[in-house]
């Protein structure tokens, strides 16, 4: 993916499709200075729209130099534009582009510094999102260093971000739609459920939905998406469940996590490697509850990136986030940390509604609940 009309097309899908920007609103996007034709054509749709587009770029080493030389009170600092755009714009898009997976992670007291001045921020986020007076979108521009992070050649991992996004369709708009026209027969009977417990050879993890919503997921908050996702009541997660997907935290892999939870907050965590990287998430305030419960519909995503904005939408894989909860799901849960983690349902996984099996081996069982899986 990397002509003009490639740029453009996904432009105009962020634009309007996933943000829907109108005339007069106004777009702000952030990504690095690797993905300045995507960010280019995004401006200029955001012309055609009538909006209004501003835009930040990261440069090669600009972190690092951070990491290096900063201080927490530099660490502390929200850069004055992405204040503004969370607190008063109407649209964002968040174009990672990154140059390098692998450097160091800030020590602690630094990150805890970023931490702490973001929360109110973050907070913002979380409610302007909810109720879409801030109309978000994540999306990817595929990079060498996430192209060799995924395995994979850096015109094969083009390809595969430009098929998960459905950009390799005439219409992608209109496949999109049709997503969330399928989507929405899964979401109505989730809605009319209330206890929900997902199942395979190492999991058995139960939790309710009472004053909660199911939400479908159809692409307009991430490109891609494909998924459908709730935030259980907080106290109501019983069981274990063990996430045999790498969970990636801070550019960090830990591996064979399997958590042991008891009404709502979980009481045991370890990992086969990372227990450490655990234990210090575990010690962030709001991290011992769950966030978010979800299953992945998208089969095009048909392998492991190390990129959670694909690889949570998986088709045949669930996924539960410690942390934040989603406001818009009816979630109560505060947290800086929202960290998604995923297991396999592919190999004899089974997901309960009110006690019926609705799913298993990685699909949805009838067509009362979907009319057809792509």
């Amino acid at each position: 993916m990397n002509s003009p009309d490639d740029y453009g097309k996904y432009a105009h899908l962020l634009v309007n499709y996933c943000v829907s920007l109108q005339a007069g609103e106004r777009l702000f996007v952030s990504s690095t200075t690797l993905a300045e034709p995507l960010v280019t054509a995004i401006y200029r749709e955001a012309l055609k729209a009538g909006g209004h587009c501003e835009f930040s770029l990261a440069t090669r080493g600009q972190e690092e130099a951070l990491r290096d030389y900063g201080s927490p009170d530099q660490f502390a600092y929200l850069p004055t534009l992405y204040s503004k755009a969370i607190n008063e714009f109407e649209a964002y898009i968040n174009v990672m582009a990154p140059f390098d997976l692998r450097q160091p992670a800030p020590a602690p007291e630094l990150q805890a510094a970023r931490r702490e001045a973001s929360r109110r921020l973050h907070q913002t986020y979380f409610a302007r999102t909810a109720d879409r007076r801030l109309k978000r979108s994540m999306c990817i521009f595929p990079t060498p260093a996430l192209a060799a992070e995924a395995g994979m050649a850096e015109q094969e991992y083009a390809d595969f971000v430009f098929r998960a996004c459905k950009l390799d369709q005439d219409d992608p708009r209109a496949a999109w739609l049709g997503v969330r026209e399928r989507q929405q027969a899964v979401v109505d009977h989730l809605n009319s459920c209330t206890s929900f417990r997902y199942v395979n050879d190492r999991s058995d993890i139960s939790f309710t939905t009472r004053g909660r919503s199911w939400i479908n997921s159809d692409g307009q908050t991430n490109m891609p998406s494909g998924e459908v996702y709730t935030s259980p009541e907080e106290d109501s997660v019983n069981g274990t469940i063990y996430f045999d997907y790498p969970a990636i935290r801070n550019g960090e892999e830990v591996r064979g996590v399997t958590l042991e939870v008891k009404d709502g907050e979980i009481q045991r965590w370890t990992a086969d490697s990372g227990q450490t990287i655990l234990d210090e998430t575990f010690a962030i305030p709001g991290t011992r509850r769950f966030g978010e419960a979800a299953i992945g519909t998208n089969y095009d995503i048909d392998r492991f990136t190390k990129q959670i904005l694909f690889d949570e939408k998986i088709g045949g894989t669930v996924h539960m986030a410690i942390g934040q909860s989603y406001a818009q799901a009816g979630g109560k849960n505060e947290s800086a940390v929202h960290w998604d983690m995923i297991a396999n349902m592919r190999a004899g996984g089974k997901v309960y509604a009110d006690d019926k099996l609705i799913y298993e081996d990685g699909r949805f069982l009838t067509d009362r609940l979907v009319a057809k899986q792509t």
